[in-house]
């Protein structure tokens, strides 16, 4: 039986998403067709950063693409919380000897305040990120 639930989804699935030529594009198609029950959420920071990447890499009509999918409900928007900054810098000092970029922090720290436990990244780094309390995320992409 197929996981049902919300998901995190960071950056990596994203751009391999509206980018035919990036070398994970059919495993990420074949992943998110594969679990239609999963709710994808993400941040604020994710989009700003895949949206970018898009527009160099591929074409601004990429990022426009991205965006009304989005928009569509291809992706749930997380909306941080009041501490939601103050912790973001809190996990990326906790992992400083890892390359953590304000996109990975968010969605630590998005994973942590609303207690989703899987993610879905191409990102080995977030293999070794741990919650306050050390539990683990699980990344279903890698699985």
């Amino acid at each position: 039986m197929a996981p049902q639930g919300q998901v995190l989804v960071d950056s990596g699935p994203l751009l391999a998403l509206f980018n035919a030529a990036d070398h994970w594009h059919a495993r990420v198609v074949a992943w998110l067709q594969a679990h239609p029950g999963l709710a994808l959420v993400s941040t604020w920071p994710v989009l700003t950063e895949v949206c970018a990447l898009l527009a160099r890499r591929v074409h601004n009509q990429a990022a426009l693409d991205f965006l009304l999918w989005v928009e569509r409900g291809g992706v749930q928007v997380d909306a941080p919380g009041d501490g939601s900054l103050a912790q973001m810098r809190r996990i990326a000092q906790r992992f400083a000897s890892l390359p953590l970029d304000l996109a990975d922090a968010s969605i630590a720290e998005a994973a942590e305040r609303r207690g989703i436990r899987r993610i879905v990244s191409i990102d080995a780094d977030f293999d070794v990120y741990r919650d306050a309390r050390g539990k683990p995320l699980t990344n279903l992409l890698r699985a």
